[in-house]
C-alpha cells in the first residue's frame, strides 16, 4: 500500500520532468489547448509550483522543443569516414532513433506552435542542411544544388511524421529509401545543373557498386527496357551501365557538355 508521499526532487531534475511532461502533452496537442493545471496534473504537482520553475506556459513549450531540437540536431553529427551513402544510412538510422525513442518530442518540435518555437525548428534544419554539406564537401552550393538539400530534409522530415503515425512500412526500408531519395533529387538536378552535375560524379565515383547507391541505379534500371531485369546480354550492358556511373560518368558528363 502507498503512502501517497511524494519524493522531493532537485531544481533541475524537476526542471527537466516538467519538461518532459509538456513534450508528451504538446505532441497531442497544440499549446493554446493545453493549460498549466493540465501539466501540473500530469507533472504530479501543483499549479504555483510550475510557475516556480517556468514563468508561463509558452516558456516551457520553449524549453521543451529546444531539448528535442538539440538532441536531434546532435543526431546528423558522424565522422566524415566512408562512402556518402553509408554515412547517410547511418544518419538516417540515428533519425529514427530520435523519432522512435522521443516520439512526443519529434512531433512536438516539427509541429511547432509560436514564432520561437518555430525559429528553433529552423535552427534544426539549417543544422542537418550545414552538417549534409559538409559530408558532401561543400562550402557555398549554389542555388540548384541548395534546393536539393533542402528539400530532401523536408522530405526525411515528412517521411518520418508519417511512419509514427502509421508504422505499416518497415523503417528499414524508409531509412534505404530517403537515402535513395537524396540522390534521385540530386540526379534530376544534375541533369540541368553543372555544379549538382560534379557533385554527383564526385560521390558516385567513391561509391561501392555493391553499396545503397548501386542498389538504387540496378532497382532503376531494372524497370528500363534493356535493363538487368530483363536478362542476357542485356543484364551485362545494364551492369557496364552501373560501372560508369559509379565511376563517375553519366548524366553529369552530359549537363556539362550542354554548357
Amino acid at each position: 500500500m502507498t503512502t501517497g508521499v511524494r519524493r522531493r526532487m532537485g531544481v533541475e531534475e524537476r526542471r527537466q520532468q516538467l519538461i518532459d511532461v509538456a513534450l508528451a502533452l504538446f505532441s497531442d496537442r497544440p499549446p493554446e489547448d493545453v493549460s498549466i493545471d493540465d501539466i501540473a496534473t500530469a507533472a504530479g504537482i501543483s499549479r504555483p509550483l510550475v510557475y516556480h520553475y517556468f514563468p508561463g506556459k509558452y516558456s516551457l513549450y520553449e524549453a521543451a522543443v529546444r531539448k528535442a531540437a538539440d538532441e536531434l540536431s546532435a543526431r546528423f553529427a558522424i565522422p566524415a569516414e566512408g562512402p556518402f551513402s553509408m554515412r547517410l544510412l547511418q544518419v538516417m538510422g540515428r533519425y529514427f532513433d530520435f523519432a522512435e525513442e522521443h516520439a512526443p518530442g519529434f512531433s512536438a518540435l516539427l509541429r511547432g506552435g509560436s514564432e520561437r518555437s518555430g525559429a528553433v525548428v529552423e535552427e534544426v534544419r539549417q543544422a542537418a542542411y550545414a552538417q549534409l554539406l559538409a559530408h558532401l564537401g561543400l562550402d557555398s552550393p549554389g542555388p540548384r544544388m541548395a534546393l536539393v538539400v533542402r528539400s530532401w530534409i523536408g522530405v526525411a522530415e515528412t517521411t518520418a511524421l508519417n511512419w509514427l503515425a502509421d508504422r505499416s512500412i518497415p523503417r528499414r526500408e524508409l531509412e534505404l529509401r530517403l537515402v535513395h531519395e537524396l540522390l534521385a533529387l540530386a540526379a534530376v538536378s544534375a541533369a540541368y545543373d553543372a555544379e549538382t552535375a560534379r557533385v554527383l560524379r564526385r560521390v558516385l565515383a567513391r561509391e561501392p557498386a555493391d553499396g545503397p547507391f548501386g542498389e538504387l541505379v540496378r532497382r532503376l534500371l531494372a524497370l528500363v527496357p534493356g535493363g538487368l531485369g530483363d536478362g542476357g546480354d542485356r543484364a551485362d550492358g545494364g551492369d557496364r551501365i552501373l560501372g560508369a556511373v559509379l565511376g563517375g560518368a553519366g548524366a553529369g558528363d552530359a549537363a556539362e557538355g550542354g554548357r
